[in-house]
């Protein structure tokens, strides 16, 4: 092996000087680029270092768009950059460029703590920034991390103080600049705004507020979005007074914003609100080889369409996306519809704003938006990067003039489409029989209709949402619902509260209240179940006496702190209405009665369930599907490992059979050497009477002999120890004969074989003196 090369301290210098003068003559490059008369069409004509063309290069960003040949040599001076662009024209390169230039000519270091913070309104935006700035970055030593809400705080807070670039959402990181003990924000060198209107509206204003004031003043700050807001209060929240403007500078006022794609189709259809669930099914029946999006006004609404049209089975596959759904299966469901080629999303406005979603063919807009910034954004999901896109918008006539006016002021005018009645289905059949049948569909509906209902009534153009003309009884009929569910009005102020109470952080909103004792609100909740918060909610009765007839309860809903009413007050039981109850009459029915074998022939054969969880109930033996085995690798990989696991648990288990086997053999022998010594005792004592002498000591010999056997005795030497208690057995018949030659005197012709025999047993009394003892010892010494 070749030895490697020792780096001396002269050629660490040599390359310390090497990369400063590189350093050196970015800065002078980027000093000298001029950024109006020069039109750099690729991202290696600007003054950016070979790590980040590199990493452009391998992420397949080689040309520039307008937005970054404008944006990125004004960020790469160091200015503040007020940018507004077009959907789907890669502001996100836009500023994620300058951001890794800014750190690298820094030197930046894990060591120097935060120097970048990106701020998106969406968690799905969150994460495709970050997945952006990992490709593009792959190159570079920084380290780079995403927060966002539904993901393990614990997690983010162990890894969070050595980040250099923070992505994430406004709540999660004014929670981690709250908790988490190494966040350092005194060195940032750039704050970067993405969809800056969003993030600086009502909804995120205090959140963004406090997220500024824990960063230091002096700063670069960025600012995009495709509709900017440019009020002076908005931009000096953000110390942001010498700024340079993009694709605004042009703009005198707010009203005149960026219009939508050149290559995007839009149209609109006038329907009735009652039929707009009609149109929806027919266009999706006649475009199946299409893949679309849905907006719908409310999650309600979107989990109602899907169940719904999922029953109906249009013949295509369908999704659903919003804001009340785990993290798990948000981004699940990004994933898949990334991938999908012809399927349909039912979604709200949760990816209405800068998701990159490849090759959107249509965006149907089932409800009118709020205003023309989001039909913009809305649309931006189709035509991105200069392709073809088509967009279509349901307005029900009250609508339709309000709402085309003001697109007519933002230069969009969409064509109008009418709808041919061959292709028009009614689903209206379909769907009372579901909720019908579905009492929970029944629930989904009243949702969806109180859901819609208050969206129109908060709304705060008047001329385009008319509240008092909705046609609600015919709407709920179209939904399947029997009638229109009563509902309970919120005042303005109380959905601005909520609107501002949406996105603001729990643990912020926990500690800014305080109770009239001076404990913090929500610190004594940790303990509370579930069903304690269930009954702590107010407007139990908002859904309607439909449902509540449904569960056999009947509410009044004018009461809010009423739970439950009972309908039957007089609860007296008379026994002379009860039917008369007649048990088996013969021997065979009461045995069929008692006979667990034969009600579970009348109701089926029970099966064991195993909870999850999620409380969800599954079989003990599930099988895996099809996916789920093909995500675990190849077949015979599979089977190899299976085998693999079977024969060691098979091999543990033979050890501790095998074990077992012989603590057995020992137990079995144990008690045949019991018996057999219990054998040669009786036989002793019976021969005791007779021979004291020979008789005795030859029983104590055998005695000790088996229990020496009992102690020894193990499954390797079964046969040398039942070897020895025979032979011990003969011992003592020996003893027993030799022992009547010594007393009779006479029988001097034995062999030389029990002579010896005779001698090993000597009958003696009990010594008295010591001429006794000397005696016995001579005699000892003779034999």
């Amino acid at each position: 092996m070749a030895r490697k090369q020792r780096v001396t301290t002269a050629t660490r210098k040599q390359l310390r000087q090497k990369e400063d003068d590189y350093l050196k003559k970015l800065e002078e490059q980027i000093e000298e680029y001029d950024a109006e008369n020069t039109k750099a069409a690729l991202f290696k004509d600007l003054p950016l270092s070979n790590n980040t063309i590199k990493g452009l290069k391998d992420s397949a960003f080689v040309k520039l768009t307008e937005i970054q040949q404008k944006s990125i040599p004004v960020s790469l001076k160091g200015h503040d950059l007020l940018a507004a662009a077009k959907t789907g024209s890669g502001k996100t390169l836009a500023f994620l460029v300058p951001v890794i230039e800014k750190l690298y000519r820094e030197k930046w270091t894990e060591f120097d703590g935060l120097g970048a913070l990106i701020v998106s309104p969406t968690r799905e935006l969150a994460m495709q920034i970050y997945e952006v700035l990992v490709k593009i970055g792959r190159y570079t030593s920084f380290s780079a991390g995403l927060v966002i809400g539904g993901k393990d705080v614990k997690f983010e807070l162990e890894r969070i103080s050595k980040i250099n670039v923070l992505v994430g959402t406004p709540g999660r990181i004014l929670q981690h600049m709250d908790q988490a003990v190494g966040l350092n924000t005194a060195n940032l060198q750039i704050l970067v705004l993405d969809e800056a209107d969003r993030c600086l509206d009502m909804g995120f204003k205090k959140t963004l507020d406090a997220i500024v004031s824990n960063l230091p003043p002096v700063r670069q700050t960025l600012l995009f979005s495709a509709t900017q807001s440019q009020s002076l209060a908005d931009l000096a929240r953000l110390s942001l007074t010498d700024y340079k403007s993009i694709g605004t500078a042009e703009i005198k006022d707010s009203k005149n914003l960026p219009a939508t794609p050149e290559t995007l189709q839009q149209s609109y259809i006038s329907v009735e609100l009652p039929d707009k669930l009609d149109i929806l099914y027919s266009f999706i029946k006649t475009h199946l080889k299409s893949k679309m999006i849905v907006f719908l006004s409310s999650s309600k609404q979107v989990h109602f369409v899907y169940e719904t049209f999922r029953k109906l089975q249009p013949g295509i596959s369908l999704m659903h996306l919003h804001g009340r759904q785990k993290q798990t299966a948000r981004t699940e469901t990004l994933d898949k519809f990334s991938r999908a080629q012809h399927t349909c999303l039912f979604a709200t406005d949760v990816v209405a704003r800068g998701i990159d979603f490849p090759a959107v063919d249509w965006v149907v807009q089932a409800d009118c938006p709020e205003n023309v910034d989001t039909y913009i954004h809305r649309v931006g999901r189709s035509a991105r990067y200069g392709k073809q896109g088509k967009s279509l918008i349901m307005l029900t006539p009250q609508e339709e003039e309000g709402f085309l006016k003001r697109l007519k002021q933002r230069h969009i005018e969409p064509n109008k489409l009418t709808i041919k009645q061959s292709r028009k289905k009614s689903i209206k059949p379909q769907l009372q029989s579901l909720l019908f049948q579905d009492p929970e569909l029944k629930y989904l509906g009243q949702k969806a209709f109180i859901s819609y209902v208050r969206s129109i009534y908060i709304q705060k153009d008047k001329e385009v949402f008319k509240f008092d003309e909705l046609p609600n009884e015919e709407f709920a009929n179209s939904l399947g619902l029997p009638g229109a569910p009563k509902i309970k009005m919120k005042g303005m102020k109380s959905v601005e509260r909520a609107k501002e109470l949406k996105n603001t952080s729990r643990q912020l909103l926990s500690l800014s209240k305080a109770n009239d004792d001076g404990d913090i609100v929500g610190a004594n909740k940790e303990g509370r179940t579930r069903i304690d918060k269930m009954f702590d909610r107010r407007n139990q009765t908002v859904l309607s006496e439909h449902y509540l007839n449904i569960t056999k309860a009947q509410a009044d809903a004018d009461e809010e702190d009423d739970f439950m009413t009972m309908k039957r007050q007089d609860h007296q039981i008379h026994e002379e209405e009860l039917p008369e109850l007649i048990g088996p009459t013969s021997k065979r029915a009461l045995r069929r009665a008692v006979s667990k074998k034969a009600s579970i022939a009348g109701k089926g054969n029970p099966s064991k369930l195993v909870f999850d969880d999620d409380g969800q109930s599954h079989p003990i033996y599930e099988l895996e599907g099809e996916e789920d085995f093909h995500a675990g690798g190849a077949a015979e990989d599979q089977k190899k490992s299976f085998i693999s696991k079977e024969t060691d648990v098979m091999q543990g288990r033979d050890i501790e059979d095998k074990k077992l086997a012989k603590e057995k053999r020992q137990e079995k022998k144990r008690k045949r050497l019991e018996a057999l010594r219990r054998e040669q005792e009786a036989e002793l004592d019976d021969e005791s009477g007779s021979d004291e002498g020979g008789s005795y000591h030859a029983s104590l010999a055998t005695r000790a002999n088996l229990s020496d056997d009992m102690q020894s005795a193990s499954e390797d030497e079964e046969q040398e120890t039942l070897h020895r208690s025979k032979k011990a057995k003969y011992s003592r018949h020996d003893s027993e004969e030799s022992s009547s030659d010594t007393d009779a005197g006479d029988r001097r012709g034995q062999s030389d074989t029990k002579k010896s025999a005779a001698r090993r047993v000597i009958e003696v009394q009990q010594p008295e003196s010591l001429e006794d003892l000397e005696s016995l010892t001579a005699q000892f010494l003779q034999n």
